[in-house]
């Protein structure tokens, strides 16, 4: 698990340089994968209707529900070496 966290906490850094902007729902993808990697399981009330930015990142996130953090963090690795090209 120590490796998958380096790999992990690497590909957080190196999201930072990628070559071009992600639309905004691979954007909520990346954000719902480092939720579920580092927190778990979705967590506190859904933004209201008016928030509209924290309602979509608290459903992405609350849409892999169960999934583990291991899983998580291998699927947010695979999905920024994707968008690396």
């Amino acid at each position: 698990m120590a490796d998958l966290k380096t790999r992990f906490e690497t590909a957080a850094e190196e999201v930072q340089d990628l070559p071009e902007r992600p639309d905004n729902d691979t954007l909520l993808e990346l954000y719902a994968f480092h939720k579920q990697g580092n927190m778990g399981d979705v967590s506190g009330k859904r933004p209201g209707f008016t928030n509209f930015v924290g309602r979509a990142k608290y459903d992405a996130w609350a849409k892999l529900k169960g999934t583990s953090k291991k899983e998580a963090m291998q699927s947010y690795i695979d999905l920024v070496k994707r968008l690396k090209g």
